[in-house]
């Protein structure tokens, strides 16, 4: 094989097993979905140790299936859940905080992440070596793109784990080839083997955003129910509508409290396996839109629910985002609800989106009411788990609407509630006994800022301790590896590159998901425009004579500039190839500018290796330092990004400034 086709396989490879262990590991190890950003550090790691290692006669690949069989080993055959409990957030799941802390957990698996991403990086690596630095970064990002492609691919095609399993023993029984190494050859059949055995479980299937996992469980008057498990929570069980009501009749209240307005069309976001759309046809709704983001669990209740509600006639169904439903759709509603819609994860990061943390919004019910038929009712309910958040929820919907909603607080604890409010005051019926909401509550969340369910002002301390330890076992490794950091001084310039163009991306990210879905075909495409913004960049470094390097940096300045100046809010009323046309040059125009001057100072590298990996390295730190959104909201990160790209241009040393 030569060795182009090595390093285009080898950084497939990398990417490809990158976000495999991002989808694996959330799914296996409860609750990790709310902390997936630390796989991805742990895989910027990884690559970083891999080109440090390639520097030398020592070689992890061989190594690295057996390390991924163990930890397949261990998620599989012992259970690991995260104890998640925290006065500052709400974590929204229905499974017991059970397990070691998150600052302990999330360290091991940081740290077992990395090791097996070093055998990858190490093979990428040692091609960089025997070629021009921007001819090897070039391949390394048709290999990404690559990895990128195959894994949408097995995504759209809801493939189960054992086929993830199979493309990566493949790739690294190419790599390893022409003597495949005994340990490894048992390494990758170990992974297979587990994996179809897990794949083999009763129940089981993947959508492009869970593992699902369907069981018969004991239901109400002797009655068996199917209940809907996705990542190892209890997600949703499907009963009658007549079941429903009878035993939990505040499913019911959203069409009392708006009783005045006869229901003629719904809206339900978050329709699920049908039990509300089942619920809006007993109701005698007239016709009904039924919006479910996951594929998989909406075929589920195509096929199993008990009174065939997406069957009907009077029901259309759509896959897609409910807050992009609302941006795209002109129809007009008598009902819209927010029906117990429910994600695992907490940032919007470059792993992991929040499925409903843009539909909560101030902005958002705003859309829903805008949406509304004169006389018409909007409801949101769930299981809130504290009273702090219905009365946030409830101040949102106050605001927006110029009135207090109906509250119907269900049980005891802050459990369940029903949030339900008519367009005016006289559209909407309360019950005499409410509680109103306290008047200390926290402040809706915005678009910009849509963490609901954070209530704190600094950041979580679990969350800088797991970081802090993350930090520290990343120095130390790379002190290992690299000697005197003093020795990787001549690339500080390139480390800052790094955490800034993690936090552009992380904010390209989440513009996209607000403007156009947060689903995982939106995800796909950023992150495939991403790399081929880079692309595009390297081949103008190659082929055209660019500006000198101040004269660039200029340049992502006043980008980054006027992505600030416009927010996203702006974009959204723009008609829909207008506002891709606007986003898609607010969002690459940084990202181009900024890696023309990375490519311009990456080909006068002495050490493609090692300034590749202080680069990677970087982009871990920009990744932790994405969780400074949840104090200042996801606009802030430019100005961040632009002062870290400051610091790279100060860094930048006098000789290559001159000559690039």
């Amino acid at each position: 094989m030569t060795t182009e086709r090595r390093l285009v396989l080898a950084s497939a490879l990398m990417l490809f097993l990158e976000l495999a262990l991002i989808r694996w590991l959330g799914a296996n190890v409860v609750h990790l979905s709310y902390f997936t950003n630390f796989v991805l550090l742990g895989s910027f790691l990884g690559i970083g140790l891999g080109f440090l290692l390639a520097r030398t006669s020592h070689s992890a690949l061989r190594w690295s299936p057996v390390v991924l069989a163990c930890l397949v080993a261990l998620v599989l055959l012992v259970p690991v859940r995260i104890n998640r409990s925290s006065d500052q957030i709400i974590f929204f799941t229905a499974t017991d905080p059970t397990g070691p802390p998150a600052w302990v957990t999330l360290p091991l698996i940081f740290a077992a992440v990395a090791a097996v991403l070093i055998g990858p990086a190490e093979a990428v690596g040692r091609c960089f070596a025997d070629l021009r630095p921007l001819d090897a970064y070039r391949l390394d990002l048709w290999g990404s793109l690559a990895g990128i492609a195959a894994f949408t691919a097995i995504s759209f095609l809801r493939s189960p784990s054992f086929v993830w399993g199979a493309v990566v023993a493949v790739a690294f029984l190419v790599l390893l080839r022409p003597r495949v190494p005994m340990p490894a050859a048992v390494g990758v059949l170990v992974v297979v083997g587990l994996l179809v055995f897990e794949s083999a479980g009763a129940g089981i299937s993947w959508s492009p955003y869970y593992k699902v996992q369907t069981d018969e469980v004991p239901g109400f008057h002797d009655t068996t129910q199917l209940r809907i498990s996705v990542n190892g929570v209890p997600h949703q069980v499907m009963r009658s509508a007549r079941l429903r009501l009878q035993e939990e009749p505040q499913y019911g209240l959203p069409y009392e409290r708006v009783a005045s307005n006869p229901v003629g069309r719904v809206l339900i976001i978050g329709a699920g396996s049908g039990s509300d759309v089942a619920i809006a046809l007993a109701k005698g709704a007239e016709h009904v839109d039924a919006v479910e983001i996951d594929p998989r669990i909406l075929q589920i209740g195509e096929q199993r629910h008990p009174d065939r509600p997406y069957q009907d006639p009077r029901v259309s169904t759509y896959v897609n985002d409910g807050r992009a439903f609302l941006e795209q759709s002109h129809a007009r509603y008598d009902l819209i609800l927010f029906a117990l819609p429910d994600s695992l994860v907490l940032v919007s990061g470059a792993s992991s989106i929040r499925l409903e943390s843009y539909l909560f919004t101030r902005e958002a019910v705003a859309a829903a009411r805008d949406h509304l038929t004169p006389g018409g009712g909007f409801a949101m309910y769930n299981y809130y788990r504290q009273d702090r958040l219905i009365d946030r929820l409830g101040g949102t919907v106050a605001e927006v609407f110029g009135h207090d909603p109906c509250v119907d607080r269900v049980g005891t604890g802050g459990g369940q509630a029903v949030i339900s409010a008519g367009m005016t005051p006289g559209d909407q019926s309360c019950a005499p006994d409410q509680v109103p909401l306290s008047a200390n509550r926290a402040a809706p969340a915005t678009d910009d800022r849509p963490f609901v369910y954070f209530f704190g002002s600094t950041l979580p301390t679990f969350y800088l301790l797991a970081l802090g330890v993350v930090l520290l076992v990343s120095l130390v490794c790379v002190r290992a590896l690299a000697g005197p950091l003093r020795r990787m001084r001549p690339y500080a310039d390139l480390f800052f590159m790094g955490a800034a163009f993690l936090l552009l991306e992380t904010k390209n990210i989440t513009s996209f998901a607000l403007l156009f879905g947060t689903t995982w075909v939106v995800n796909a495409i950023v992150f495939a425009g991403v790399l081929i913004a880079v692309l595009l960049a390297v081949e103008t470094t190659r082929r055209v004579q660019t500006p000198p390097l101040a004269v660039v940096y200029a340049g992502i300045a006043a980008a980054l500039a006027l992505a600030y100046a416009v927010p996203n809010s702006a974009l959204l009323a723009l008609p829909l190839i207008a506002r891709l046309v606007a986003a898609v040059a607010l969002a690459f125009a940084p990202i181009y500018l900024a890696n023309v001057a990375f490519a311009k100072r990456f080909s006068h590298t002495d050490d493609s290796r090692a300034a590749f990996a202080v680069n990677v390295l970087g982009a871990m730190v920009g990744g932790c330092l994405e969780y400074v959104a949840l104090l200042t909201g996801y606009r802030a990160l430019l100005i961040l990004a632009g002062l870290l790209y400051l610091a790279a241009f100060v860094l930048t040393p006098r000789r290559v400034a001159v000559r690039a």
